[in-house]
């Protein structure tokens, strides 16, 4: 029997067997980034890194996250601009208590802030 393959075509890497890995972070929940200054909403979640071989070799390799973690995707915010950010689970950590983000696209798929993290809205929750 062949053994099934696992792999993100997108990423064009193969994983192997699918490894555990268990997210630190909730969709809605504010994080900061550790190495730079930005933070924002989590508003998906990737098990391991699922993003283009180009995006993560053109991270310098001295600081280059392992790919078998959770990959986060946000709704950034920094002092210049609002946008969207891919970062690894190590890169991060809680910022509840740094108040809300100001990110133009949180109306679209949450509601209040409240206690450090976003409630999503109810019509996009199963």
């Amino acid at each position: 029997m062949e053994s099934p393959d696992f792999s993100f075509p997108q990423a064009r890497h193969p994983l192997g067997a699918p490894r555990k890995s268990s997210a630190r972070f909730a969709i809605g929940d504010v994080v900061r980034h550790k190495l730079f200054d930005f933070r924002g909403v989590v508003f998906d979640i990737d098990p391991v890194f699922a993003n283009s071989e180009e995006w993560y070799e053109a991270i310098p390799e001295e600081v280059r996250p392992r790919r078998d973690q959770p990959f986060y995707h946000l709704m950034a915010e920094n002092e210049d601009a609002s946008y969207i950010a891919y970062v690894s689970q190590q890169n991060l950590e809680h910022d509840g208590d740094g108040g809300p983000v100001d990110h133009p696209g949180l109306g679209q798929l949450f509601d209040d802030y409240a206690k450090g993290r976003y409630r999503l809205r109810r019509k996009l929750t199963h």
